[in-house]
């Protein structure tokens, strides 16, 4: 079963940066495609970042393209969220997720495990 943990998340004022955490204590994370999603307040829940196995892909959405990266340290099986120049617009509630038989997805319905979420409140 994998367990997915995020931390990180915080408050900061506009332009601040922030790095998100994704680990799972029982298994190796580096044989999944992870992913970030965000849910605001009202909203549906959005795609963020991807990752494919290999780390040889990756996507973003065009909101945070430039200003987030998503990476991984296998050694540590942990997959972290750059988050810089945040915005008041980047306020949400951010999950990770694994996906287990796809290669990379934008869709949170292919996506087989998520994290609890951690809070992002950015401050104008």
């Amino acid at each position: 079963q994998v367990q997915l943990v995020e931390s990180g998340g915080g408050s900061v004022q506009a332009g601040g940066s922030l790095r998100l955490s994704c680990a799972d204590s029982g298994r190796t994370l580096s044989t999944y495609a992870m992913g970030w999603f965000r849910q605001a307040p009202g909203k549906e829940r959005e795609f963020v970042a991807a990752t494919s196995r290999g780390d040889s892909t990756t996507y973003y959405s065009d909101s945070v393209k430039g200003r987030f990266t998503i990476s991984r340290d296998s050694a540590k099986n942990t997959v972290y969220l750059q988050m810089n120049s945040l915005k008041p617009e980047d306020t949400a509630v951010y999950y990770c997720a694994a996906l287990i038989i796809a290669y990379i997805s934008r869709r949170a319905s292919e996506y087989d495990y998520w994290g609890q979420g951690t809070q992002v409140t950015v401050s104008s």
